[in-house]
C-alpha cells in the first residue's frame, strides 16, 4: 500500500518558548525522530512548516517534502490540508502526525498501517493517541473542513468505520506541550 506520511510542525511553540520541531531526543530532533520513523513506511514523508519554517528547515538534514503553511496561525487544520495537499493522487492513505509526538514505536506505526477500516486509531489504556491512519477517502472531508475548525470533526463523523488498536505504546500519549512535559520525557530515557 502507497501511504503517504505527514507531520504537523507548523505551530509556534508558545509554551515550549522555542521550536518544538528542534528539541532533541535521542539524539536526534524530534522532527528528524519522527521523519526516520516514517520514511521506511511512507512515500513521500511530507512536513507542514509554518512558524519558524525557515530555522526549522536549516536545521533538518533529513530528507523531506517541505511545504509553508501561510495561514499557520488559523491553527492546525489549516497546517494538515497545506500537507494533505502536497499528498500524491496515488496514495492510499495518510499517515498523520504531531511533532510533539516523538516517543512513538515502529511497531505502533506498522500496527496502524496494516489495522482495518478507513481509520486507524491507536489506544493506550483506553486513551486515544498519535499517529493516525486515514484512507485517500477521508482527503476531500478533511480538505472541505474550514480552516479553523477541528479535524476531530471528520474522526467523529467516522466513529463507527474506526479502527481502533489497543497498542502497548504510551508514546502515543506523550504529546511535549510545554518544558516540564519535555523534561518528563528526557527524565524517562535515563
Amino acid at each position: 500500500m502507497s501511504v503517504a506520511g505527514l507531520i504537523l510542525a507548523a505551530g509556534e511553540s508558545r509554551r515550549m518558548g522555542r521550536p518544538k520541531a528542534l528539541l532533541e531526543y535521542r539524539g536526534a530532533t524530534f522532527l528528524e525522530t519522527l521523519i526516520a520513523l516514517f520514511a521506511p513506511r511512507c512515500s513521500p514523508v511530507i512536513v507542514a512548516l509554518g512558524a519558524a519554517a525557515d530555522e526549522i528547515r536549516a536545521r533538518t538534514s533529513s530528507e523531506a517534502t517541505f511545504v509553508v503553511n501561510p495561514d499557520y496561525a488559523r491553527g492546525q487544520t489549516s497546517s494538515l490540508q497545506c500537507g494533505l495537499r502536497a499528498a500524491p493522487p496515488e496514495a492510499e492513505g495518510v499517515l498523520l502526525t504531531l511533532v510533539d509526538h516523538p516517543a512513538v514505536l515502529s511497531a505502533t506505526v506498522d500496527a496502524l498501517l496494516h489495522g482495518g477500516g478507513p481509520l486507524h486509531v491507536p489506544r493506550y489504556h483506553g486513551r486515544r493517541g498519535h499517529p493516525i491512519f486515514f484512507s485517500k477517502s477521508l482527503i476531500p472531508e478533511f480538505l472541505a473542513l474550514p480552516p479553523d475548525a477541528p479535524a476531530r470533526d471528520v474522526v467523529r463523523r467516522h466513529a463507527a468505520e474506526t479502527s481502533f488498536l489497543d497498542l502497548d505504546d504510551p508514546g502515543i500519549l506523550a504529546d511535549i506541550d510545554d518544558p516540564e512535559g519535555y523534561r518528563a520525557l528526557v527524565g524517562a530515557l535515563r
